[in-house]
């Protein structure tokens, strides 16, 4: 499979963006999807991921309550809903998928990345 990230923008401070990851290949509902990110300076980091038929999902403390993960099997797409942005929210988000029994958080266990899209959220 391969992934192409898009939707990053610049946004102001609880302003919302829509990040989608649109995969190629016929084995997309086979993969455990992920979003994360990466600040300036700092490790990437798991945002949000979701399991193949989207009964569950698993999300970062810091975007509980404020990020949603979903996913289209047969658009091959996975989305991220981002509301209330904070500054903190500031980096590249990356989509990636993974041949997972289960959601995980590291982004060693992904195969598969997209190349990113850039969030800027100002103050």
């Amino acid at each position: 499979v391969q992934l192409q990230a898009s939707g990053g923008g610049l946004v102001q401070a609880g302003g919302s963006l829509r990040l989608s990851c649109a995969a190629s290949g016929r084995t997309f509902s086979s993969y455990i999807m992920g979003w994360f990110r990466q600040a300036p300076g700092k490790e990437r980091e798991f945002v949000a991921g979701i399991n193949r038929s989207s009964s569950g999902t698993s999300y970062a403390d810091s975007v509980k309550g404020r990020f949603t993960i979903s996913r289209d099997n047969a658009q091959n797409t996975v989305y991220l809903q981002m509301n209330s942005l904070k500054p903190e929210d500031t980096a590249v988000y990356y989509c990636a998928a993974g041949q997972l029994s289960f959601i995980r958080s590291e982004p060693f266990r992904y195969d598969t990345w997209g190349q990113g899209t850039l969030v800027t959220v100002s103050s």
